[in-house]
């Protein structure tokens, strides 16, 4: 039986009105760094004896080897078990609780694993209300969110828990009752976009505009010389500092774009190490997945694609939010990290064009005569070119307690995007 030609038009009526709302809230949203606390407290729906991951749901058992380090790891830092074999014997018996860190609003790089006492910056949306909130950057290297668990990186966890975490959290607290609403990550991301990064893997600019900001705060904070002076030294050492930040921005930018009635836009992107996931704003908290892929990078000294695990982590939410690998072409200088050329950066922003809704307003690419960057996937437009979203990435080995072996390009698998449409057309009676 043939539709109805009123129906379909009508239908294609609401899907243009429902995603021009969606993007347009997602470029309008106004992520503010407004606190820190400890993620028990902060997080909606923590609990003792859970830790949140990266990525859509799965079972510790069909757990990557990074997913399963950093969980270890997490297990251990709480103090639930005092070695791996117990953590992993813990974990295996379900006696731990593992969720998706957008199910409680939050987001993590790479693994992703939030325990209960991890301090999280804390982001508010100014315009649509809502919060998001965001674990501390570790660094590079053997990290837990590359999966790696031994005494050094749990010992530096305690360390930012007892030294970094109170200079930060009393230094945008006194921010806040200064000016009044913390600290403007839209406008950071803006203006690092102008600097060269690209605000996924390049964040020399974001981190140092944030230091810069955050500076006569962190000096002003009355706690000891030399507790200053670390927490001071780490972020400025550490080009990722404003990573997580800036996720836990983009977070809520695509919040502020989800649950619109009839819209295609995709407001969630995320992988747990085994499979690639992507939720849609008009069709609500329903996943849609495939096997994710292994990147092709840049490797470290000794390592191939073959010691490479599929792709991990939450932070494809920054390319969700219109930026990141989708403005690459904004951040020369990171074909160094991930590879590829100059030209091959320019080439990805242009072909995500083709995929996305509309061209930022705010977040623009200087070698691109200022235009915006591209933002708000489409699922129709995806499946209607057969070009996929392509990010880049850190890559971890696909052994627990090995760490980062590299960085490099990922593209995204399409039969999510197909899954989406059908469940689209099911949904609305198309």
């Amino acid at each position: 039986m043939s539709r109805e030609p009123g129906r379909v038009l009508n239908i294609k009526e609401e899907i243009e009105k429902a995603n021009s709302t969606a993007v347009d809230r997602m470029m309008e949203s106004e992520p503010h760094w407004v606190d820190m606390d400890i993620a028990l407290k902060a997080i909606p729906g923590m609990k003792d004896r859970m830790l949140l991951h990266a990525g859509p749901p799965i079972e510790y058992e069909r757990a990557s080897g990074p997913l399963r380090g950093a969980l270890i790891g997490a297990v251990i830092y709480e103090g639930w078990a005092s070695n791996a074999e117990e953590a992993d014997r813990l974990l295996r018996r379900g006696d731990i609780v593992i969720e998706p860190t957008h199910h409680h609003d939050s987001v993590g790089p790479m693994a992703g694993v939030i325990s209960p006492s991890m301090p999280v910056y804390v982001l508010s949306d100014l315009r649509y209300g809502g919060k998001a909130y965001s674990n501390m950057n570790e660094g590079i290297g053997r990290v837990l969110r590359y999966g790696v668990y031994d005494p050094d990186v749990i010992e530096r966890l305690r360390w930012m828990e007892r030294v970094l975490y109170p200079v930060l959290r009393d230094a945008i607290r006194d921010m806040v009752r200064e000016q009044g609403k913390g600290l403007n990550i839209k406008s950071l991301i803006a203006q690092a976009l102008h600097m060269g990064d690209e605000c996924h893997n390049r964040h020399v600019a974001a981190t140092s505009i944030l230091i810069k900001e955050l500076a006569p705060y962190i000096f002003a904070t009355g706690h000891d010389r030399s507790m200053v002076r670390e927490a001071y030294s780490f972020i400025y050492r550490n080009t990722f500092t404003a990573l997580n930040i800036v996720m836990a921005a983009a977070k809520l930018m695509t919040m502020a774009a989800h649950n619109i009635k009839y819209s295609t836009i995709v407001t969630t992107m995320s992988r747990n190490g085994t499979e690639f996931g992507i939720r849609v704003s008009g069709l609500g908290d329903e996943w849609f997945t495939a096997p994710a892929p292994i990147p092709k990078g840049v490797w470290f000294p000794g390592y191939s694609e073959k010691d490479a695990n599929p792709d991990i982590g939450d932070s494809a939410i920054t390319e969700t939010a219109g930026f990141g690998g989708f403005a690459m072409a904004a951040a020369p200088a990171i074909v160094s990290w991930v590879g590829g050329s100059v030209e091959f950066a320019v080439e990805i922003t242009r072909r995500m064009y083709g995929i996305t809704y509309a061209k930022h307003k705010y977040f623009t690419i200087p070698y691109l005569d200022m235009q915006g960057t591209p933002v708000g996937m489409d699922i129709r437009k995806v499946v209607a070119t057969g070009i996929t979203p392509t990010i880049n990435t850190g890559i971890a080995h696909r052994e627990p307690n090995r760490g980062q072996i590299g960085a490099g390009i990922v593209t995204m698998p399409i039969e999510p995007f197909k899954k989406a449409l059908r469940r689209f057309a099911e949904v609305y009676g198309i």
